[in-house]
């Protein structure tokens, strides 16, 4: 199997253990009543990057070789990236439509934030390890 497809079906695996996690932890925040769904999705998001992190680390991408802050770091600076436009297009839906469950603006927002996510923890984050068990003939 292409290394570069093979990689990218093991994103999205862990993308949707992102996406469960956010969804599940802002549904409950919400249904709880615990705070409103612009402010819950900030937790959500939170946790799901945390999670996303570890699992593209060891299961997407592997260790990039560098110091684990270093890499952390990277990864922080393209997941605040990613989140921000993933929360922008959230809050703009929820914003411009008060009664969609906010589940369906998670799910639009989360698309949008995908491909951008990937190429910068392909490209950035995860670079040395990815290129070097890369077939580039």
């Amino acid at each position: 199997m292409n290394p570069t497809y093979s990689r990218m079906m093991r994103f999205v695996l862990v993308g949707g253990t992102g996406f469960a996690i956010d969804a599940i932890l802002l549904k409950t925040i919400v249904v709880a009543d615990l705070a409103g769904p612009l402010s819950a999705r900030i937790f959500s998001i939170a946790l799901a990057g945390l999670v996303t992190w570890q699992l593209n680390r060891n299961f997407t991408f592997a260790p990039s070789g560098d110091k684990k802050l270093t890499e952390a770091t990277r990864y922080s600076g393209v997941i605040v990236v990613a989140s921000l436009v993933n929360y922008v297009v959230y809050a703009g839906l929820m914003l411009a439509m008060p009664a969609l469950e906010p589940l369906v603006a998670l799910v639009a927002s989360s698309i949008g934030a995908m491909g951008f996510s990937y190429v910068g923890y392909d490209r950035f984050v995860f670079w040395n390890a990815a290129y070097q068990t890369r077939d580039l003939h």
